[in-house]
């Protein structure tokens, strides 16, 4: 009964936990990105939310390059912190802009992905990463 209101947790668990998190929101995140990098490469006219001007192309290009690649790099570890950048810009365009009047349960699911990423950007990659052997490798 005691563990059960310990404050207290080891890293190694967080090693592991921050890996299945890390892991489980790139693939998730990739299935949102798959589609819109083949919508991408498809070719032909583009119609995609131009929320800040940039042009529904442009949009789209930078949509696909968080949710599919930088999903990617936080799956493997590598530059976790800098790659949540574009995916917590990209959640909270798609949460307060493009959904910003809809009801919470439209907007839910790119908040969750925003608690997410911003926990990634404080916490890091961890242990189980490309980011960590990489420093190992420098602080040698």
């Amino acid at each position: 009964m005691k563990r059960l209101f310990e404050t207290e947790t080891k890293g190694e668990y967080l090693d592991v936990v921050t890996l299945i998190l890390r892991i489980s929101v790139a693939i998730f995140m990739i299935t949102h990105g798959f589609p819109k990098l083949n919508k991408l490469l498809a070719g032909g006219e583009i119609h995609f939310a131009d929320p800040i001007g940039l042009g529904a192309a442009f949009s789209l290009a930078l949509v696909v390059f968080s949710e599919f690649f930088c999903s990617i790099l936080i799956g493997i570890g590598l530059a976790t912190r800098l790659a949540s950048i574009p995916l917590i810009i990209t959640m909270a365009v798609a949460a307060f802009v493009i959904h910003g009047a809809d009801p919470i349960g439209k907007k839910e699911l790119a908040i969750l992905y925003l608690v997410i990423y911003l926990t990634l950007l404080i916490v890091g990659s961890r242990k189980y990463s490309v980011d960590y052997f990489i420093a190992e490798k420098y602080n040698k």
